[in-house]
């Protein structure tokens, strides 16, 4: 299918994708990559009359350090965040997993920030992003604020995000001393997405884990927090982690596999990441 008739103007500046967007009276819609807006809108589940191209607003892309925290523009493209030296030293579960997105094509037109306001629940970045304590930057008419990712992504395809919001930044704490962190997922073929992904991050105590964070995608409508194998696998227990996944969620059936198919898969990626955490980052 091809999709409806649009109209298609560019953004010069932050301030003017905002007034673009206000003045559309809730028929524009944000374009950057356009990985996951166009293939909507070829399906016609979506028709946005007017197309606001964010693409080239100057600050919208870029990684930097500071105070501690990377920051990283919502324009970056998914090859940059999986190639920078920054990242892949201060963040490398995040580098992981943007190299684990798509194919070539996807990671050189894609951006984090069009991935994360996506929210498709089978996406490897918004579990990350959690896994990781990340926060969103969003600005809107009543100006900037900052929500911790945990409490930005609400359900099926739903955000924090208002139909007058634009996503600019996002930010994740720097590795520190004895910082584990770890990535896995299984997809029928690579670049697909994945049936069931797990990122988990966590904080050496001796020979323990402290600060366990795992959180699951493609288990249910958002970013899944295992909250119970966390207490589990930082007191040691893995096969206790595992087991605790039942009381911490039941996966939905979808067109990639069953829910006991998913159950299934959770536990094999909990014993991978345990012993991805137990190792200190090369």
């Amino acid at each position: 299918m091809i999709p409806l008739p649009f109209n298609y103007t560019l953004a010069t500046s932050l301030d003017d994708a905002l007034a673009k967007l206000r003045a559309s009276n809730g028929d524009g819609k944000f374009i950057a990559g356009g990985h996951s807006l166009v293939p909507l809108m070829k399906l016609r589940l979506i028709e946005p009359k007017l197309l606001i191209d964010i693409a080239r607003i100057p600050g919208m892309s870029g990684i930097r350090e500071k105070d501690g925290t990377i920051d990283i523009g919502a324009g970056t493209v998914h090859h940059d965040v999986a190639t920078s030296a920054l990242v892949q030293q201060a963040c490398p579960a995040l580098a992981e997993c943007a190299a684990s997105i798509g194919d070539p094509q996807v990671r050189n037109r894609g951006t984090l920030g069009g991935s994360l306001a996506h929210a498709d629940p089978a996406a490897e970045l918004p579990a990350c992003i959690v896994a990781l304590g990340g926060e969103i930057e969003i600005v809107g008419p009543n100006g900037q604020r900052t929500i911790n990712a945990e409490k930005f992504f609400k359900g099926l395809f739903e955000t924090a995000l208002t139909p007058r919001d634009m996503l600019t930044a996002i930010r994740v704490p720097a590795a520190s001393a004895g910082s584990r962190v770890g990535f896995a997922e299984f997809a029928r073929r690579h670049g697909d997405y994945a049936m069931v992904g797990l990122a988990a991050c966590a904080q050496a105590d001796g020979k323990r884990l402290k600060d366990v964070r795992l959180a699951y995608f493609g288990l249910g409508a958002t970013p899944v927090r295992a909250r119970k194998a966390e207490t589990a696998l930082a007191d040691g227990d893995v096969e206790g982690a595992a087991s605790a996944l039942a009381d911490d969620f039941e996966p939905s059936n979808d067109m990639h596999a069953s829910s006991e198919v998913k159950a299934h898969l959770a536990g094999v990626l909990l014993r991978r990441v345990a012993r991805q955490l137990g190792r200190a980052p090369s």
